[in-house]
């Protein structure tokens, strides 16, 4: 399972596998500069040291002409070094950058291709919010730990070690106060880690929450106003706000609390090799630019600590990032066409058999959804669906495109089951305008083209004249270019109806369902778009699911649901002298409109 875990990471590494390797060799070269630098220096010190000395016996001449040199010579080794560092450090960063965003991207990339292919159960077990959040802020995370990890990964362990290495060989003696300091800071580095991992995991979670709530504010704001519900809606918003601020300082009090606990190490360590070095300096054993040096190596060790400390805890927080991340890329697909046996087979005729099938959303539920379904619908026929809401009308015939698979029987289109079908030809052979009418920004033009991207200008204006459509668009400014802005929110429910009815026009499939569609227009619209459907799509089968008798009336068959089971199959003479379910609401249809007229 682990090799699984970096096999899964890896494949994001190895296409930029260069910088990843680069990256941290340009670290090293800062880190060797940065780690040579305080000989250097301490070099510099000794030796004014010494021509004090020598100026002190009266060897000025001499003193001066050789220090002059020396120091020349030291000055041109720092700027190599400096220039060193410089270009190490440039080239970290910039070699850094590029693999961390790299590696973001294609993550990004697949996290979304595999949401893409969840299947609506799928979906359900993410709420939205959740989702957007793991595209973003948790891929970010990872993008910001990669970054870090090649710039930190090698610099801060090679920098502790170097300048442990050489405060040791410096004066071992002095090196001693190190054996004390760096066990107890590596003791609360681990205790910071081990508090703040599950501290990291709730605060994405609580992103999660937070996220959903504007969304769903957002999506709905006309509905939150005119339910006057903004002051609910504000304080919901500002439990989840709350809840993610007092959780996210919880988290952040533990780095808070890290840096001056760190600090508190560096200055006390710094201060006894004060008091130590400087008796050793007093007592002429030891060098004053050595003790120099020893203390940038001491400020060196405990600040690569620091940034162990700083890269463990980024690493915390991505470790829980990682964990949601591979939660949306390990979820199992519970609908694929992987198994299916005729994956080149196209819907030619738009027949449509339902065999015994049962359907439960939650398949441990005792009451099915729909209850052994048996039913035949020929091609290239009107078929209408009625019964009362919740009765499973939409379930019904999401089977046919399988935007869910049935847990029992079978649904057959042109005589083969939907399931030895690929998803993409048994969808695109099958055309659905929903029962919520869904547009997305952009143009007019544009959310047509969803039903045919090759269509030309003179087919979006005629499937939108069929559709009742054109005259309205013709009305905006800029016609078919007009943009509707985020879920259609410019136009009114009847126009998204007849602008998603236009769309699946487009599209002329061989199966056609129409999902309570024409719901928000009038009766006389609805009577046209109907007489376009017969006229435009003669060889599709169509599927209308009406709470209108008037919308189905006219139908070669009417299916009545009622509780998930089929009551009653025929015409609406038929049905009217033998349903009992469909009389009663053909008699509440009409007594009401004879109420109104009265």
């Amino acid at each position: 399972m682990q090799s699984k875990r970096k096999g899964k990471w890896m494949r994001y590494v190895r296409p930029y596998l260069p910088y990843f390797i680069i990256g941290p060799i340009c670290m090293i070269a800062e880190v060797v500069g940065e780690v040579l630098m305080p000989k250097c220096l301490s070099l510099v010190i000794n030796r004014a040291k010494e021509l004090e000395e020598l100026k002190a016996v009266g060897q000025i001449a001499d003193a001066e002409s050789s220090g002059v040199l020396f120091s020349l010579g030291i000055a041109g080794v720092m700027v190599l070094i400096a220039l060193g560092m410089m270009a190490g450090g440039v080239g970290g960063a910039y070699f850094g950058a590029k693999a961390s965003v790299n590696f973001a991207a294609d993550l990004r990339s697949d996290v979304y291709a595999r949401v893409q292919q969840f299947s609506f159960s799928n979906i359900d077990r993410f709420s939205t919010g959740s989702l957007v959040t793991r595209l973003t802020n948790d891929v970010t995370q990872m993008q910001n730990m990669v970054n870090m990890l090649l710039r930190m990964a090698l610099r801060a362990p090679g920098m502790l070690i170097g300048a442990l290495v050489m405060a040791i060989l410096l004066r071992p003696s002095l090196a001693t106060v190190l054996a004390v300091t760096i066990p107890l800071m590596v003791l609360c580095i681990a205790l910071l880690i081990f508090r703040s991992y599950p501290l990291f995991s709730r605060v994405q979670g609580k992103i999660d929450r937070l996220n959903s709530t504007v969304q769903e504010n957002v999506t709905n704001v006309r509905v939150v106003k005119s339910f006057v519900r903004e002051d609910f809606e504000r304080k919901k918003f500002f439990n989840a706000n709350r809840d993610l601020k007092s959780t996210g300082m919880r988290a952040m009090k533990l780095m808070i609390f890290m840096s001056p606990v760190m600090t508190l190490f560096m200055n006390v360590t710094t201060l006894a090799v004060l008091w130590f070095g400087g008796e050793q300096v007093y007592s002429g054993s030891m060098p004053i630019g050595d003790l120099s040096a020893f203390i940038t190596y001491v400020t060196q060790i405990l600040s690569s600590l620091m940034m162990v400390t700083m890269l463990l805890m980024m690493l915390s927080r991505a470790m829980a990032s990682a964990k949601r991340i591979s939660e949306v890329l390990e979820e199992p697909i519970s609908l694929t066409d992987e198994n299916a046996s005729r994956k080149d087979l196209t819907v030619q005729e738009g027949r449509i058999e339902f065999r015994d099938v049962s359907f439960r959303y939650y398949k441990n539920s005792e009451d099915a959804v729909l209850d052994h379904i048996d039913l035949t619908i020929q091609p290239r026929t009107v078929v209408g669906i009625i019964g009362s809401t919740g009765c499973g009308k939409s379930t019904l015939v999401s089977m046919i495109p399988r935007l869910y698979d049935v847990d029992e029987g079978q649904v057959l289109v042109d005589g083969v089951d939907v399931r030895e079908y690929s998803l993409y030809n048994l969808r695109e052979g099958v055309g659905m305008v929903l029962q919520k009418n869904v547009l997305f920004s952009g143009s007019i033009a544009d959310n047509l083209r969803w039903g045919d991207e090759n269509a030309t200008d003179e087919e979006l204006q005629a499937a939108a004249e069929s559709a009742q459509a054109n005259g309205f668009v013709q009305s905006f400014t800029g016609g078919y270019d007009y943009d509707l802005g985020q879920g259609g929110k410019n136009v009114s429910g009847g126009q998204k109806q007849r602008l998603c009815i236009a769309r699946a026009l487009l599209k002329k499939p061989k199966i056609l369902i129409l999902d309570d569609s024409t719901s928000a227009v009038d009766t006389a619209t609805e009577a046209r778009i109907r007489e376009a459907f017969r006229n435009e799509l003669a060889d599709s089968t169509k599927i209308v699911i009406a709470q209108r008798i008037t919308s189905v009336m006219d139908a070669d068959q009417i299916i009545v649901l009622n509780e998930g089971r089929v009551t009653g199959v025929g015409t609406h003479a038929e049905l009217l002298k033998t349903n009992r379910e469909y009389r009663e609401i053909y008699e509440s249809q009409t007594d009401r409109k004879a109420d109104e007229g009265v």
